[in-house]
């Protein structure tokens, strides 16, 4: 009788089941530590345009705080805006989270206030906080994903 080379049919079942089981423990910790990243990616983002909001309005006084987040960038209506921020950011989606921003006129016609969001792009899959920051460079959260308010809590 000649000797067989190879694998049997139940040794490959095996071997497959034991890489289903370790992708199963896997592959949810790898989901939790991308939106970790993603959390911690908006948050730094979060900073990036709360300093880019300070330096535009101190280049230009003039205007105030920038009209647009894409202004941070393009230095549209002064050139002192060109470049604060990067392009992606100022598109307004970068690392699994979408970011809004809405500047609001005081009665000197200059933008004195803005208020900014990061909201994931899927909740649970991208992100699951949600981050809040205006002017005075506080970052607050919910833990749901929604829209959070000057009355959420702060990062501490």
């Amino acid at each position: 009788m000649k000797k067989q080379k190879g694998f049997s049919l139940i040794e490959l079942l095996i071997v497959v089941a034991i890489i289903l089981i370790i992708a199963a423990i896997a592959i949810p910790n790898l989901i939790k530590s991308k939106m970790a990243a993603n959390e911690s990616s908006a948050v730094g983002s979060t900073r990036t345009i709360n300093t880019g909001e300070v330096n535009y309005a101190a280049s230009c006084p003039a205007v105030g705080f920038s009209a647009t987040l894409p202004e941070l960038n393009t230095g549209a209506l002064c050139a002192g805006g060109t470049g604060i921020i990067d392009p992606v950011l100022a598109a307004g989606k970068k690392s699994g989270y979408t970011f809004t921003y809405t500047p609001a006129a005081g009665g000197d016609g200059l933008n004195d206030t803005y208020t900014q969001h990061a909201i994931p792009a899927t909740v649970g899959t991208t992100g699951q906080r949600g981050f809040y920051s205006d002017q005075t460079g506080v970052i607050r959260y919910t833990l749901d994903g929604s829209v959070p308010t000057p009355a959420s809590p702060a990062l501490q």
